[in-house]
């Protein structure tokens, strides 16, 4: 009797201590950072449009944002950001639509992280500048970013015609190693 009380227990034990890496991955304390991005430091290096023709002003385009960080740099995991570059393509149609965005972050070391993102953006008529929303999840590091994890939620304000763009970046993140 003792000997089946000991298999059911170490069976049921066995799922436990099996599942424990991932409870201590699910338990990392998320880490909290803002980041402000002034127009004069970022700007579309990058944009290609074609015309879709369907309705007027329906467009679909390939576009690059660098980003760069030249004080008070964000720091992830002890390394500072000195940039980030966005690449996306949009469907837009009098720049209102969804995008879909990936973001590169650049550490000082050349380490980086990887965000994969859906963005969709509005634009008031008779206005030129259109707000953008982004939200994403972490997709993996390199160096000091192997096992990040996380989501980021983006604010962006842009004027396309004169390729600027001023935003606010808030990441939530942790590392499962």
């Amino acid at each position: 009797m003792k000997r089946i009380a000991m298999i059911l227990l170490t069976t049921a034990a066995l799922p436990c201590f099996a599942a424990a890496p991932l409870a201590g991955d699910a338990l990392a304390q998320p880490e909290h950072l803002v980041i402000k991005v002034e127009e004069a430091n970022a700007r579309y290096t990058q944009q290609h449009t074609i015309d879709v023709g369907d309705v007027p002003g329906h467009r679909v385009r390939v576009f690059e944002v660098r980003r760069t960080y030249p004080s008070n740099p964000p720091v992830v995991n002890g390394v500072k950001i000195v940039e980030s570059w966005t690449r996306g393509i949009s469907d837009y149609t009098n720049n209102n639509g969804p995008s879909v965005v990936y973001h590169v972050y650049v550490a000082e070391n050349g380490d980086k992280f990887f965000i994969t993102s859906s963005a969709i953006s509005v634009q008031v008529p008779g206005t030129r500048r259109m707000t953008i929303t982004t939200v994403g999840t972490i997709t993996g590091g390199t160096g000091e970013f192997y096992g990040i994890q996380g989501v980021m939620r983006l604010s962006a304000s842009a004027d396309l015609q004169a390729g600027a763009n001023e935003s606010q970046v808030e990441l939530e993140y942790w590392f499962s190693r």
